[in-house]
């Protein structure tokens, strides 16, 4: 058992614990081991411990005894390990992990059962938004669609999604400005924003494990319309987006704002991380009334035009049609809520944030404020056009990528 009933460290910080023997009888031994293990696996087959690739971070051995008898009763061993500075945080998904364990083995004479224990702890090296450049700025993408309907017509739908941010932490408000130009005689299909999690393991071959976290439906936009939807998306218990000195496993996170009919959509690369932006107040109702609009242009289709004359663009409000907000919380292997003893003197401090647990089966992390974790049974939604295993599929554009796009997309649209 680990020192305090500890789950959580820090890298860089000891880890203080004891081996405990409880024996009803003699047991001769040749020694009695302790060793600190932190690793990461990577697998082609989802849920497969046959890890195809592996990479570890620290491996440290103690003994603790030597050759001998241990009589019957109990026999305590304690034991103080120093984790390295550069272990990474815990995380455990469908296609690999990163562990880290405390195992103890009891070796014992030749033709004799050696016996073995082992004890998961977890590593959290937090994530502070306030390192990433500009992540106190709005983060804007737009995309100029042109489309065909009814034979001969053509026209173009201008997508824009704007966020307040370009991070956030677990129980912050994801604030979500979209401004839809419809300049078609054409009605759209539904508005739709997500907060999406891809997850890139490294095997083989790149693997892409891409899910909805949290979805929120807007209704279409009428012909010649210029549409504002405005709403918000809160930050479930998530793993945070870096796991700094693990190769093998990759998080990003990305807001994408689609239409259904005619399909088009934007996505904005954000970060979750642990300590928020300029120590922003966790809360649901932040207002984005100052983001700066995005300049796009007003004018018709020339076909359109031409065909029917110029039509003025009225500006309407989007309303919401359905929320499928998920709280995906639930528990880490072998872990239980009894484990976890935050002082509430300390809860929301710098220094003692709350314990959360992340989505998935993965590990508990920290966040700042009273979030209270809550458990639930129910499953991430996988997008139709993905699976699990992800390997046709291409991941969703890096920042730089959807930047380079977009302009390209404003400028042929001038």
């Amino acid at each position: 058992r680990l020192g305090e009933s500890r789950v959580v460290y820090s890298p860089g910080e000891p880890l203080a614990g004891t081996v405990t023997v409880r024996l009803s009888g003699s047991l001769q031994y040749r020694a009695i081991k302790v060793s600190c293990v932190g690793s990461c696996g990577v697998s082609n087959k989802i849920n497969d411990t046959a890890w195809t690739v592996e990479e570890q971070y620290f491996n440290s051995t103690l003994s603790l005894a030597d050759k001998g008898v241990l009589t019957a009763g109990e026999h305590n061993f304690p034991f103080q390990f120093l984790l390295p500075a550069s272990a990474p945080t815990s995380f455990e998904g469908p296609f690999g992990k990163v562990l880290h364990q405390v195992k103890a083995v009891i070796d014992t004479p030749r033709f004799s059962k050696d016996y073995k224990c082992n004890k998961i702890f977890y590593v959290l090296c937090p994530l502070n938004l306030n390192d990433i450049p500009d992540i106190e700025q709005p983060n804007a993408m737009s995309i100029t669609k042109k489309f065909n309907y009814k034979l001969v017509k053509s026209g173009n739908i201008i997508l824009t999604a704007t966020s307040d941010l370009k991070g956030y932490i677990v129980g912050q408000a994801i604030q979500l400005r979209t401004d839809i130009e419809n300049k078609s005689g054409r009605d759209t299909g539904a508005v739709v924003a997500s907060l999406l999690q891809k997850v890139a393991y490294k095997s083989k071959r790149w693997i892409y494990d891409l899910r909805t976290i949290a979805e929120v439906e807007g209704s279409g936009v009428k012909a010649w319309k210029h549409a504002e939807w405005r709403e918000q998306i809160l930050v479930p218990a998530l793993p945070q987006s870096i796991l700094q000195g693990c190769s093998l496993i990759h998080i990003d996170y990305y807001i994408q704002v689609s239409i259904k009919s005619p399909e088009v959509s934007v996505t904005l690369p954000i970060y979750i991380g642990n300590i928020a932006v300029n120590r922003v107040p966790l809360s649901p109702t932040r207002s984005i009334q100052h983001m700066p609009s995005a300049v796009v242009p007003s004018a018709p289709p020339e076909e359109e035009e031409a065909a029917s004359g110029y039509h003025p663009m009225d500006n309407v409000s989007i309303p919401t049609k359905s929320h499928s907000q998920q709280q995906p919380f639930s528990y880490a292997p072998g872990l239980s809520f009894q484990e976890i003893r935050v002082d509430s003197e300390q809860t929301g401090s710098p220094n003692h944030p709350t314990l959360c647990l992340s989505t998935g089966a993965t590990v508990p992390y920290y966040a700042e404020g009273n979030v209270v974790p809550v458990p639930t049974a129910s499953s991430l939604i996988l997008p139709p056009e993905y699976s699990t295993w992800g390997y046709p599929y291409e991941a969703p554009p890096s920042y730089e990528q959807s930047c380079s796009s977009a302009n390209s997309s404003i400028s042929n649209g001038n």
